[in-house]
């Protein structure tokens, strides 16, 4: 059986570092090309990319995933934007709607995409603390508390609760 927290390598490939949050939602590090075919067996249909200083490899299957690139620093001193936040929220909302499932990611899965991921189960509606205790229990890795982490997703859900 294959666990759903990393899987096998290629060669000399690393694993990619992924956790299954919900049945729709993971979250995880940066995948690269040859990791988009394990994706596509898990259902994935769109991918959000946290990092601004990678873009998303090309995807040449046909027809390739979805991507939606939301570029973004891990940094207090430069916060991610509530309304990147929101365009990624809401691609997953239509993903997830329309029966597929929703990779995030940053570099290691630790801060920015695990903010696009509570942002998801806020929209989805988890309260913000629940969200983040179910990443915390799924992905140790996961640090939602970090103060600039955990002010961008208290403040996408109050604003989430005015475009509802």
């Amino acid at each position: 059986m294959l666990k759903l927290s990393a899987h096998v390598p290629y060669g000399n490939i690393a694993p990619m570092d992924f956790s299954r949050i919900t049945d729709d939602l993971f979250i995880g590090d940066t995948p690269s090309a040859i990791d988009y075919d394990f994706l596509r067996d898990l259902g994935v249909q769109l991918v959000i990319n946290m990092r601004i200083e990678k873009r998303p490899f090309s995807d040449r299957h046909t027809p390739p995933l979805r991507f939606l690139w939301l570029p973004t620093f891990d940094n207090p001193g430069l916060v991610i934007p509530i309304s990147f936040l929101i365009r990624g929220v809401q691609a997953a909302l239509a993903t997830i709607h329309d029966g597929g499932k929703v990779y995030v990611h940053c570099q290691k899965g630790r801060h920015r995409g695990v903010a696009m991921g509570a942002s998801i189960l806020i929209a989805l509606g988890y309260d913000p603390d629940q969200a983040m205790q179910l990443i915390k229990v799924r992905r140790p890795i996961a640090d939602p508390d970090v103060f600039y982490i955990r002010s961008r997703i208290l403040r996408f859900a109050r604003a989430w609760q005015r475009i509802e």
